[in-house]
């Protein structure tokens, strides 16, 4: 899929580092960038019970400040060369998890710089909202990945179920263009019903059919985590995005999101594209 409007969450502090890569990235494809600045009220407790004086004036002075940072990005964005639109969300009773997957419903694309990767919270609601609520792919820009959306090498992660499939569905226009596509996986089991008699080879096919310059591999876990060993060969390919489905539901996300998919949403090295 081409990346024409793209949805870059923000939270309400470090936003400008994350800013900032979402225009990098929507410029590259000359895409509309929807800036979404997301405050989280704070938990009404003690002296701070809901309608309160106390807490109506804290309520008032985070809205004051929540338009005066929108001030600031849309000044910023008006500096660029980018169509753009800004908006934000005061979560106040439940998490914003719901207002991002509306928004991102008209998205072609969801982005979470490094300021929301490394807050667990709001990077919990983006996964709900983005990839569960709507359905939209997440890209996952962790603190100091050098983030593209022209990608020279890919690692996909694959291992036969419908989220990678759809992961690699949604990237496909990046590997076109892609110098090389790593297909690549970890313990495979060569059975009809699983991977295939010939692991990866399907995919491979049908990737090529599309001009991706694909090369299909099995890599061993040898006793490691199956994320260790994805971003070790990521690195060692010097790849520049992981592309993988991401596996579990949006509802008790912490219990239930699968177990590769939550490791690399905490330890990623390198940006990550995920669908589901």
């Amino acid at each position: 899929m081409s990346f024409k409007t793209i949805l870059n969450v923000l939270g309400e502090h470090e936003s400008a580092e994350d800013l900032e890569t979402a225009m990098k990235l929507g410029g590259e494809v000359s895409a509309h960038l929807s800036a979404l600045l997301v405050a989280m009220a704070p938990v009404p407790t003690g002296r701070y019970q809901t309608l309160s004086p106390s807490w109506l004036e804290v309520r008032e002075r985070n809205l004051q400040q929540l338009s005066e940072r929108i001030v600031k990005i849309r000044e910023r964005l008006a500096t660029a060369e980018l169509s753009f639109d800004v908006d934000s969300i005061y979560a106040e009773v439940a998490g914003p998890a719901y207002d991002i997957g509306e928004r991102a419903v008209y998205a072609d694309l969801v982005v979470a710089g490094p300021g929301v990767f490394a807050n667990d919270d709001l990077k919990s609601q983006v996964v709900s909202g983005g990839l569960f609520q709507a359905g939209r792919p997440v890209l996952f820009v962790p603190r100091d990945a050098n983030a593209t959306l022209r990608p020279k090498t890919i690692l996909l992660a694959w291992d036969s179920r419908p989220s990678a499939a759809h992961a690699a569905r949604e990237a496909l226009e990046m590997m076109k263009l892609a110098q090389s596509v790593h297909v690549t996986m970890v313990d495979p089991v060569a059975a009809s019903r699983v991977s295939g008699d010939e692991p990866g080879a399907d995919i491979a096919t049908y990737l090529a059919r599309h001009g991706v310059n694909v090369s299909v591999e099995t890599l061993p876990s040898a006793g490691r985590f199956v994320t260790d060993t994805l971003q070790r060969h990521a690195l060692d390919i010097n790849a520049d995005m992981i592309v993988m489905g991401a596996y579990g539901h949006s509802k008790l996300l912490e219990l239930i999101l699968g177990g590769v998919t939550k490791s690399m949403l905490k330890e990623a090295k390198l940006p990550i594209l995920m669908a589901h």
